[in-house]
């Protein structure tokens, strides 16, 4: 417990921050800013997802000058490092600390429901009911994970999603099939391969830019371009991953580097029946997508790099592709998966919002958040943590704590009008 005297079954705070990760922290800091009476619940301990549901040998995708909070650096670290898991979670709990943040783990939030006929919400912990003007939803994006239902539990399979592998002495031993072109499923399948496995890595449609080019990290780019500003994405891309690695060092995600490796390249999963897995012909496709965004980004960099007169030293083999692996000309399309000897499948895709707590009139005929830049469409309720939620960078560690400030402006804003006499 952080900053916080004494729990009460039943209590009333101005504002109540939902989460205590990256979002929840950026939150407080921004309330505290502006004087804002508030309280913030967390059903674990800060920042749990890097603690529990990431592998053990995760480290951040963005370099520590860049993926952090404007106050605070990583200690001990180079500014080109890429923090442990370990180190990102000490960081926020450091954060949490520095910023005085009103914190309270170990609370779980059961639901949140308005007031009738009196402004505010009625909010039913693990601890007490809590009364409150404002809620702040800042759960983020990665709350519920996603398994395609395509092999069934009684196959004969182990099957995990993402968030649940640790290590390849997890796994049973036989060969194992990653599902997910995105920074998880690329790094696992590679520290896989790595520790003898015979890995099979199913590509869909994904993003792959450059880790590094002419001296400057990605990030840097998409600051310098204006990228992690844009407020829409393309259209069809809402939901694309991005093959981005920060493993060993930090290097460019290479499907053909990959597959000169031994992993095996197949298409997006689609199918199963009778032990055989089948993929889509669309391997070549979505690697040439990949290699069209990868490159494009090469040329807005040169074109930058020239039109701002920049002394970056030029990197002409970044753009050697190298020779499609055979399995683009000649792709797996069916896998016996007993044949294969393959006895396990680790799927990275994704995950979903689960908002089932907040029983208000915020969301969308799908059930997503209908909120603008965080302000939801329930008076009262704010979003955060979530993707392009204000801009690109929204549901990153830095993007998160700008959103804050425009979420916090906005309640300090009304609290102006409340006080009008």
């Amino acid at each position: 417990m952080t900053n916080l005297e004494v729990w009460m079954p039943s209590q009333e705070v101005e504002a109540l921050v939902v989460g205590g990760g990256q979002a929840g922290l950026a939150m407080s800091e921004h309330l505290s800013g502006h004087g804002v009476p508030h309280l913030v619940v967390e059903r674990n301990r800060i920042a749990e997802r890097w603690r529990s549901e990431r592998w053990d040998s995760l480290v951040a995708n963005g370099p520590a000058w860049h993926d952090r909070f404007p106050g605070l650096e990583f200690a001990g670290l180079e500014p080109d490092d890429f923090p442990t898991k370990d180190r990102v979670a000490e960081y926020f709990e450091a954060y949490a600390e520095k910023i005085a943040a009103p914190i309270r783990t170990g609370v779980e939030v059961t639901s949140v429901r308005k007031n009738e006929g009196r402004p505010g919400f009625q909010v039913e912990t693990s601890d007490g009911i809590v009364e409150t003007r404002y809620v702040i939803a800042a759960t983020g994006p990665f709350q519920r994970p996603v398994m395609p239902p395509i092999v069934p539990e009684g196959a004969g399979i182990r099957q995990l999603h993402s968030s649940g592998y640790r290590n390849p002495g997890q796994l049973p031993e036989g060969a194992v099939l990653v599902v997910g072109a995105g920074s998880s499923g690329v790094q696992i399948a590679e520290e896989l391969h790595r520790s003898g496995r015979r890995v099979y890595l199913s590509v869909g449609p994904h993003e792959r830019p450059p880790r590094r080019y002419r001296g400057r990290d990605f990030c840097w780019w998409l600051g310098v371009l204006g990228k992690w500003d844009a407020d829409t994405p393309p259209q069809g891309a809402e939901h694309v991953t991005i093959a981005v690695s920060g493993a060993r060092g930090g290097h460019t995600v290479d499907f053909r580097a990959l597959a000169g490796m031994g992993i095996e390249l197949v298409g997006l999963t689609s199918s199963y029946d009778d032990g055989v897995l089948r993929f889509a012909p669309d391997l070549a496709a979505n690697l040439a997508r990949g290699d069209a965004g990868y490159l494009a980004t090469l040329d807005e960099a040169d074109a930058y790099v020239v039109r701002n007169g920049l002394d970056l030293p030029e990197e002409p083999e970044a753009r050697v592709l190298g020779p499609d692996p055979d399995r683009v000309t000649d792709p797996i399309l069916e896998l016996d998966l007993a044949a294969a000897g393959v006895r396990s499948i680790v799927w990275a895709t994704g995950f979903a919002t689960d908002y089932g707590w907040l029983r208000v009139d915020a969301f969308d005929e799908n059930g997503r958040p209908d909120h603008r830049r965080g302000v939801s469409a329930e008076p009262g309720v704010y979003f955060l943590g979530l993707p392009w939620q204000a801009r690109r960078g929204s549901s990153f560690i830095w993007g998160v704590w700008h959103d804050a400030r425009l979420v916090a402006d906005h309640i300090a804003t009304h609290r102006a009008y409340l006080r009008y006499r």
